[in-house]
């Protein structure tokens, strides 16, 4: 395996530190801080920008951190899935990968399995069983 690089490493970083109980009661702490400060400051509008500057700051940066560890935990889902239908006897090949498809082929086979659930769906309602593998 490759080593992370810097970004992917300080992503997870500070992914699992933002994410402890900690951290929410720091920041809760940071703007009782600051509302405590109101009348010290005469609500003035320094004060108003102090916090409002701060937090644009955080969630900006956050967004990014965000955003890479979804992208990672995505991918690694979507390799799972697909390891379990490259071994899953009877499962359909075609449909590793899916998430490199064009839209319309995604909505060829979506309208594809609709139309099966949709069959098991009225089958079960007449008694059968919506197990098994309805091409057979």
């Amino acid at each position: 395996m490759q080593d992370p690089n810097w970004y992917t490493r300080f992503a997870k970083a500070a992914a699992r530190i933002s994410g402890r109980p900690w951290v929410f009661a720091l920041a809760a702490a940071m703007i009782v801080l600051w509302v405590v400060t109101g009348p010290l400051f005469d609500y003035s509008d320094t004060w108003q920008l102090v916090i409002n500057t701060s937090t644009t700051i955080v969630t900006f940066l956050m967004v990014f951190l965000i955003q890479n560890t979804q992208n990672r935990d995505t991918e690694a889902i979507q390799i799972k899935l697909d390891e379990l239908i490259r071994v899953t006897r009877g499962a359909h090949n075609a449909l590793l990968d899916l998430e490199e498809l064009q839209e319309a082929d995604l909505d060829a086979f979506h309208a594809r399995y609709e139309a099966l659930a949709k069959l098991a769906r009225a089958q079960r309602q007449q008694g059968d069983l919506d197990t098994g593998i309805p091409e057979a």
